[in-house]
């Protein structure tokens, strides 16, 4: 059986204390735990940020990649061995600034990854800056006189990217982002999980009291329907849902790549590398 400490990475968490990360770090292990699933066969990608050093602290496959790049990473890693669990890990300035034409992408294609995004509505690695979802008049460095740009909405972006399943977490109420993650995970298809996780140190505005009262838990009565999940995509203000808005079946891109009609290039013989093959660019 697997246990918590088979999952205990090598360096230990460095967040600030009460940081959102740890409850999306712990709920992603347990979630693990649970289904049973062995570090060698799962695959941590992360781009860049506070929330992007999570690969190292949890033992597994991991590679920390450059900012806004972690989902082409991902993508590769799941192509060439889809018998990995592969979870692509950031924040919401690697995600949604440097990264927003790689995740629409990414999901219009399908790929059958689980992306959890570490929302902040700040750049905290680089000391509080605003980000692509910080609120129109958020006082920053970056914005001393008030954001004057509108947020970015993750959710409608992912649905009206292709996203096959999108929902919606907040750090603080770790179990209802553990059960978010294990749907995610056990879904087929690209598996997008956007995560109020408040920034301690640089945001005093969308703190966990912020969001203790505005969030409620949503219940989709009919999760395959876009329009439904749409608008309550929508709902922003004095009261803010979290859950799973949109699931549905659809092939995924690996299912129709041609290529994997042969077979994953992890069972594929190996052919080695050839001197012959080099030469153009010696």
């Amino acid at each position: 059986m697997i246990t918590l400490k088979d999952y205990d990475g090598p360096v230990k968490p460095d967040w600030c204390p009460a940081c959102g990360n740890f409850a999306q770090l712990s709920a992603i292990k347990n979630v693990l735990v649970e289904m049973n699933i062995e570090p060698k066969d799962v695959a941590v990608v992360s781009g860049i940020g506070c929330s992007s050093n999570l690969p190292e602290f949890i033992k597994s496959y991991g590679f920390h990649g450059l900012h806004g790049r972690l989902l082409p990473v991902a993508s590769a890693i799941k192509w060439a061995n889809p018998k990995l669990t592969v979870i692509g890990y950031g924040g919401d300035g690697d995600g949604f600034f440097e990264g927003t034409q790689h995740f629409f992408h990414t999901a219009k294609r399908n790929i059958d990854i689980t992306y959890v995004v570490s929302d902040n509505q700040i750049f905290g690695l680089t000391t509080g800056q605003a980000s692509p979802t910080s609120e129109i008049g958020f006082i920053s460095k970056s914005t001393p006189d008030g954001n004057i740009e509108r947020p970015i909405n993750p959710l409608t972006f992912a649905l009206a990217a292709g996203a096959t399943f999108v929902a919606r977490g907040f750090s603080g109420d770790p179990k209802h982002l553990h059960d978010l993650i294990k749907a995610g995970i056990q879904h087929k298809g690209f598996s997008f999980i956007d995560v109020f996780s408040p920034c301690v140190t640089f945001n005093k505005t969308n703190t966990y009291d912020y969001f203790r009262k505005r969030v409620y838990k949503y219940e989709s009565p009919d999760r395959e329907n876009f329009a439904d999940a749409y608008r309550a995509c929508e709902e922003w203000g004095d009261k803010i849902p979290i859950g799973i808005f949109y699931q549905v079946k659809r092939d995924t891109y690996e299912e129709n790549d041609p290529v994997y009609r042969k077979g994953p290039l992890v069972d594929m013989p190996y052919r080695g590398i050839l001197e012959e093959d080099l030469e153009e660019f010696y």
